[in-house]
């Protein structure tokens, strides 16, 4: 549960751990030790993790579920297919989201060491590549 529980701490933070505590309607202080892993009191009920995924964006609701769910061996699939575009579009956008990633990794590899932010990047691309694959996909199943 380690991964899962950086994963969401990460996504708080980056939707705004002051703006995202005001559409919860919940104190920032509070938001940010509930989801934080290195606090002694970081448990946060049900209640509250409906309200951060409610409360984040699109897709770090997605990288939080999906990090959950392969905690247990699952993976998260939309309900929503991606749209199909013509196949040379798909492939360049595919090609464009693999080239950010391997970016990714190589920035992150230079110093010898992976830290939390480029670790965090390094997700994010990852799931970009997972998204475009699906739109290939529906691509290739309308040509």
């Amino acid at each position: 549960m380690e991964d899962f529980e950086r994963t969401l701490h990460r996504e708080v933070k980056a939707g705004g751990g002051t703006a995202l505590a005001k559409r919860m309607g919940v104190n920032e202080t509070t938001l940010l030790d509930c989801a934080n892993p290195n606090r002694a009191s970081h448990k946060m009920n049900i209640q509250m993790f409906g309200m951060v995924l409610t409360h984040l964006s699109e897709e770090s609701r997605q990288i939080v579920l999906a990090s959950l769910l392969a905690e247990f061996g699952y993976a998260l699939i939309s309900r929503n297919s991606p749209a199909a575009r013509e196949l040379s579009a798909s492939m360049a956008n595919f090609g464009k989201e693999a080239a950010e990633l391997t970016v990714s990794v190589h920035e992150a590899l230079e110093d010898n060491h992976v830290n939390q932010i480029e670790r965090a990047a390094i997700c994010r691309e990852i799931h970009h590549v997972r998204r475009e694959l699906d739109a290939m996909e529906a691509s290739v199943k309308v040509a």
